[in-house]
């Protein structure tokens, strides 16, 4: 399981960007959803829920974030 951000396009709107904690759960919910053209839902990790319509997708655009941290810690 990785964090990670998403920017997902939706015909005829602006742009959606969730940080979700589970990247690829979220990647494999909208793949499902473009295959069968159902609504897809997603939970940030801030535990909101963000409701897309598969079949009105333009982009989705996937980053993954690194659990390593950098700097001094305790």
């Amino acid at each position: 399981m990785s964090n990670g951000k998403m920017r997902i396009g939706v015909e005829g709107a602006r742009e959606l960007e969730i940080e979700v904690d589970d990247l690829d759960a979220a990647v494999a919910a909208l793949e499902k959803g473009l295959s069968d053209g159902s609504m897809v839902w997603l939970t940030d990790s801030k535990g909101d829920r963000h409701g897309i319509v598969a079949g009105r997708l333009a982009f989705v655009e996937v980053e993954e974030t690194s659990d390593r941290s950098i700097g001094f810690g305790l």
